[in-house]
Formats: C-alpha cells, structure tokens, sequence
C-alpha cells in the first residue's frame, strides 16, 4: 500500500509539473502542416479525361469551366474546400410520473375444530387465542416522478477540406478552426461524409447532411484549467465509493 500511494503520489506530481512550465505563456496552436488537409490539399490530382478541343470552345462564354461565370466551384474532388455551416438549436422536454400500491391481508382462524381450540385457549398466555390463530396484513406503495430539460443552441461557419473521396463518391471532410483570445484559445473541430449533391451552389453544407459527423467546440488556457476539477479531486472521485 505504501508503495502503491508513493506511485500515485509521483504520478499526480509530474502531471501538475507538466502544467507549471506553461504559466504565463499563451496556449499555442495547433500545426496546421501535415495534417489530414495539407495532406489532401498537397497531392497533385491524376489528370482528367476530356474531350478533343475544339476552337469554339475558346470563344464560347458559357463554358463548363470551374472558373468560368457560370462554372460549377462546388467541392468534388481531394483537396477542394467547402463550408460547414452548424446551426444547432435543440430542444428537449421530458416528464415522467409513475406510482404503484398494493394492499393485502390474509387471516387463518380455527375456531370449532371438536373443541379443541377452547381447551388450548385455556392453557395460552393471556390475549392469546386459537380464533384467529395466524392473521397478517400488508401494504406497501412506491411513487416516483422525473423530469429533464435540454436546451442547446449553436450558430457556426468553419472552412472544411475534402480529404478523400470514397468509391460510392461520397466526400469525406475535415475541417478545424482555432481562434485565440488572450489566453484562452476556442477550437472549432468538425468531420464527416457528405454527398455531392447536398452541397449547394454557394459551396455550402448544413451539418445535419454530414454523415457520421463529429463537431467540436472547446476552449483550452486559463479559463478552461480552472472551470476543470484537479486531478487529485478527478481521481478522488472515482476511487472512493461515497
């Protein structure tokens, strides 16, 4: 044991070191070189066939082209860029009320049984007696009543990167968002797979068309250590059993 509360006592110590190199300086970023999105954006794309080239197609002013007026810039392909637009606004209302009773009673008595039980009653202790000879009574009830409430409301814009595409043709994405101010940094992470299709012509995607999407927004700094319990009191509360 003692040897056990020495390793967790070093073990809480390095971990408060590793906090205290950081006092006074501001959170850092996070590297944004060689991540999934300059990966994806890095690779040069295998040319695409087209058709035979023709002079008309200099001169013509509605041409296919992505850059064109009238060109198609929604994301499709590895590397491009779309928006996420997260507009989350949930509501949630539960109420539940149950309650249960139950009541019972059982009485036994022998009160002829060829006299008997009045020459028994004679020997009995006094308020004793054979009529009822067993009687019992139960009742119990139980009564419960629960409710939550929920409210979420979320308004965000972040840049993401189509970082593969699958062979069904569905984009997967990765996008991520850092913001500092002061200390304090909010990071914006979102993922997920999204269909061409859903992407409107302002190069756009709402999250609730984003397949197994994964959205996170947090801070990290100063605020975000304090608003956290310390580790002695996070692993207090799982240890103990009161």
């Amino acid at each position: 044991m003692r040897f056990v509360a020495t390793l967790l006592l070093l073990t809480l110590t390095l971990a408060g070191c590793a906090r205290v190199t950081e006092v006074g300086k501001r959170p850092a970023f996070t590297p944004n070189s060689n991540t999934y999105e300059h990966r994806a954006m890095s690779v040069i794309p295998l040319p695409e066939t087209t058709e035979p080239f023709r002079k008309s197609d200099t001169a013509s002013l509605w041409s296919k082209d992505r850059q064109s007026l009238l060109g198609d810039r929604r994301a499709s392909k590895r590397g491009d860029i779309l928006t996420v637009v997260i507009e989350i606004d949930d509501k949630a209302e539960m109420s539940n009320t149950t309650a249960r009773s139950r009541s019972s009673g059982e009485q036994m008595g022998v009160s002829d049984l060829f006299g008997l039980p009045q020459r028994i009653n004679e020997n009995m202790p006094a308020g004793s007696s054979m009529d009822p000879a067993v009687k019992a009574h139960s009742n119990s009830s139980s009564e419960g009543d629960g409710s939550v409430k929920r409210r979420e409301k979320l308004t965000l814009r972040v840049a993401a990167t189509v970082v593969e595409v699958l062979q069904n043709g569905v984009l997967q994405i990765k996008g991520s968002q850092e913001v500092r101010v002061n200390f304090e940094i909010r990071e914006l992470l979102v993922s997920g797979y999204v269909r061409p299709e859903d992407i409107t012509r302002m190069n756009e995607v709402t999250y609730d068309k984003i397949a197994s999407a994964r959205i996170s927004y947090g801070g990290r700094g100063q605020l975000s250590d304090v608003q956290q319990p310390r580790y002695g009191q996070q692993i207090a509360d799982i240890i103990l059993p009161f």
